[in-house]
């Protein structure tokens, strides 16, 4: 699904420069290196803060303390997505509200958010699902009319462009109150462990959160706030920051696959191929260069005849990778069930779940491969 290790010999001589740089200094914990990625992520997101810590659930659990959300609080989100989301919500003891997603972008349904909306409502976590931005102009919308938060989940779609409708463009995870990411290997910019990070333009909340993932402190010794251990390690931040330059074209290269992809599969009875979908007039729905708001973490079709699981059995066999993401919805999770949740509120969703499959999708897919992918793909649906 991903090749780490043909992206890795193209930068071997940095990253072995970078680590070993910190096995030599022995600055294992908030080294300079730390300091230095936080900075060069910060210019490249253009947002004033970048507050790195040990991964990206971390990363959402912070922002939500950090926040100041209290046991109760209603918190919306994806019906659709890995149960992270909905896990740190939970964790908190806020009470999770799943809402079905739109079935082009698999993102959160604008709709739905306005339906959930109850006076104990505190917070909308939109997640920028498979590397596509959500419908973030709708979404701030609704959070300034009811007074709530924004928590970006971005663990998928680092790198990816929201163009409003004015044309403006803004990075994804910094257009809300504070943006959350993974930096897990297979990620668009990943490490070689854990790692994760929190974006604000908030310099309150920036503060709060740089005393929360350090055990609340700001003086060595003197706990100012309730925190937790999440620290980015010197290595992982060396390794990102060797990676950092190449993430835009580690994106176009993504979204050549993808548009390779779409075009083998245009027009196929049986396939819906993902988009592109921009926030503004100009939205064709192809996948161009005019937004870029899909970075292409995952390419997910949907296959509507029925034959997915065989579909995934059969590419298993002839040897390529894919995966389903996700078996199973969130509100069917035997952790997250609540009699709140009808079936007939996630339609979406429940097709979803039935139909979609994952294809192979990184920086190292050649076109022999992708013919390949596509070719067998083809045969076996025809």
């Amino acid at each position: 699904m991903v090749d780490l290790q043909g992206q890795y010999q193209k930068i071997k001589e940095n990253v072995d420069n970078a680590i070993q740089e910190v096995l030599q200094t022995s600055a294992y914990i908030n080294g300079p290196l730390v300091k230095e990625f936080q900075e060069d992520l910060e210019k490249y997101l253009n947002v004033k803060h970048v507050i790195p810590c040990a991964n990206g659930t971390d990363a959402l659990q912070i922002a939500m303390m950090g926040l100041g959300l209290e046991q109760g609080d209603e918190v919306i989100t994806a019906d659709f997505t890995f149960a992270a989301t909905v896990e740190v919500i939970a964790l908190l003891k806020l009470t999770p509200v799943l809402v079905d997603v739109d079935s082009k972008t698999f993102n959160i349904d604008i709709d739905a958010i306005k339906k959930a909306i109850t006076p104990k409502t505190k917070a909308i976590v939109p997640v920028h699902l498979f590397g596509q931005v959500a419908n973030m102009e709708a979404i701030l919308e609704i959070a300034k009319e009811h007074n709530l938060y924004v928590i970006e989940d971005n663990a998928q779609a680092i790198g990816a462009d929201y163009t409003f409708k004015n044309g403006t463009k803004q990075k994804a995870g910094t257009i809300g109150n504070v943006g959350t990411t993974s930096f897990f290997p297979s990620k668009n910019l990943g490490c070689y462990g854990d790692g994760g990070a929190i974006f604000t333009n908030d310099d309150a909340l920036a503060h709060t959160l740089r005393g929360i993932v350090n055990h609340g402190m700001y003086e060595r010794y003197y706990h100012d706030v309730v925190g937790v251990n999440s620290r980015l390690d010197s290595i992982q931040a060396g390794v990102l920051k060797v990676k950092l330059p190449h993430l835009d074209n580690y994106c176009n290269k993504r979204r050549n696959a993808a548009r390779f992809y779409n075009k083998a599969f245009k027009n196929h009875p049986a396939i819906i191929t993902p988009t592109n979908q921009s926030n503004t007039t100009k939205n064709c729905g192809e996948i161009c260069d005019f937004c870029n708001c899909n970075v292409f973490h995952q390419y997910t079709l949907q296959i509507t005849n029925g034959k997915r699981d065989e579909l995934h059995k059969h590419l298993l066999a002839t040897g390529i990778p894919n995966a389903i993401y996700y078996p199973v919805a969130l509100h069917a999770q035997k952790a997250y069930r609540d009699t709140r949740y009808q079936e007939s509120d996630f339609p979406v969703t429940n097709e979803l779940i039935k139909n979609v499959i994952s294809l192979p999708m990184h920086t190292e897919l050649d076109d022999e491969q992708l013919t390949f992918i596509t070719q067998t793909i083809l045969n076996f649906l025809s």
